[in-house]
């Protein structure tokens, strides 16, 4: 493997650091209001999956 100079590296990580695209106020917005929906959407559903699984549960051990 060959080795990079140091400044090779150092301008190397500087090209790359200038790639970035950072996001806008909006688009950080956005991204963030929508992890909270699909955070709260995610456990309303979970939470009716438990409450059919555990009432389901109840019954049958009712019974016996």
């Amino acid at each position: 493997m060959a080795k990079t100079n140091p400044v090779q590296f150092v301008q190397q990580t500087r090209a790359e650091i200038g790639k970035i695209v950072w996001p806008g106020r909006r688009e950080v917005v956005l991204t963030t209001v929508m992890v909270f929906l699909l955070a709260i959407v995610a456990a309303t559903f979970f939470f009716f999956v438990d409450l059919i699984i555990r009432t389901g549960l109840t019954e049958v051990l009712a019974y016996f």
